[in-house]
């Protein structure tokens, strides 16, 4: 069933069709909308989030209207995962319906119990996000987080990864930013070196807050934007849909809630149909979100192989694409590197995202 979804999607992407009759392989779902801790560039320092968790009732709706064609959940959002009381419950419901999971931590309760319970689950990746490589930029970037204490928790979580043989995929990253332009190679040097850490990963502030001056021009827009065929589709945790993991914190209007209409409405709503319509005449720029988007657009090429493939296989392969991409051994019309903007007396401007595995 599977294979049939991304066939059809495949089909939709190709043909520049509008409609769709299948359904996006990846979600984002907030499965919390609470966070411990202040971060100057996250979205919901101007986007106000409630103390909330997303409902059964909602989740599990998405999951059973999802469940023959979605291949990954990322169990993300505007909140921090482990602040979720049903978080491991979730990622169990997903392995039932044969979903992939991952999650991202900002570390800060990744106790011991915690990673032991973390990495008995099913989840398939990890991100361990961790913006500097000193205490006064991590502690500037992670407002209420303590250096030491998240490092230690991370460290501790990679070598019992390693210790207990875990299949789950470690990756540590970190934003690259104006207080940590220069921490990148103290930044990988160290993280690289601690066994269980898969890979670094080094990328832009995807967000308009801290540079608010980016986005695409008219002419980036060659190809059609892959998330409006293939997903994520993003899911608030009341439920709400967005288009993708960036129209929301863009401040684009959802395209329907879970539970008040089926999700294959959803997926193929006016607007969707609209935005499909614009990004398949080259008229992408008109849709405000997709103006004001950083997130590269990848050739049609990509797009196809992540289509053939179930998400797992294009999970693996997918940081070597990235760092063949930005090592300039991809060709530059495969995945244009998204520019970051060089903070005022630093380096070169330089192309992101970086993504490298430890030395053995």
């Amino acid at each position: 069933m599977r294979s049939w979804n991304r066939a059809r999607l495949l089909w939709g992407y190709l043909r520049r069709k509008s409609r769709l009759n299948a359904l996006p392989v990846e979600y984002i779902v907030e499965t919390t909308a609470k966070c411990n801790i202040y971060c100057p560039m996250c979205p919901r320092e101007t986007h106000k989030q409630p103390k909330e968790d997303m409902s059964d009732q909602v989740f599990e709706r998405l999951v059973q209207e999802s469940g023959d064609s979605a291949e990954h959940m990322m169990l993300i959002g505007l909140g921090e995962p482990l602040l979720d009381n049903k978080i491991f419950d979730r990622i169990e419901y997903c392995q039932r319906h044969k979903i992939s999971t991952l999650l991202s931590t900002n570390g800060t309760l990744l106790d011991e119990n915690a990673s032991r319970r973390l990495l008995e689950t099913s989840v398939e990746h990890i991100t361990l996000s961790f913006d500097g490589a000193t205490k006064e930029s991590f502690e500037f970037y992670r407002k209420g987080a303590k250096f030491e204490r998240v490092q230690e928790n991370f460290v501790r979580f990679a070598r019992m990864k390693a210790a207990m043989k875990a299949k789950v995929q470690v990756v540590v990253q970190m934003v690259r930013m104006e207080k940590n332009w220069d921490e990148v190679d103290d930044f990988e040097r160290f993280w690289k070196a601690i066994p269980g850490v898969d890979q670094t990963r080094v990328k832009a502030d995807e967000t308009d807050l801290m540079s608010p001056d980016g986005g695409h021009a008219p002419a980036d827009f060659q190809h059609p934007c892959h998330y409006l065929w293939r997903g994520p589709m993003y899911v608030k945790q009341n439920g709400d849909v967005y288009p993708c993991c960036q129209s929301y914190m863009l401040d684009g209007k959802p395209l329907g809630k879970i539970g008040d209409q089926p999700l294959t409405e959803i997926w193929n709503s006016p607007e969707m149909e609209r935005m499909r319509g614009l990004h398949t005449t080259g008229k992408a720029a008109e849709i405000d979100i997709c103006g004001k988007c950083r997130t590269a657009i990848p050739h049609p090429l990509l797009v196809a192989g992540s289509l053939i493939f179930h998400g797992r296989t294009v999970r693996k392969f997918l940081p070597w694409v990235e760092k063949l991409a930005y090592w300039s051994r991809l060709p530059i019309q495969l995945l244009r590197p998204q520019k970051q903007a060089r903070p005022q007396g630093k380096g070169p401007t330089e192309d992101l995202v970086q993504i490298s595995a430890p030395r053995d």
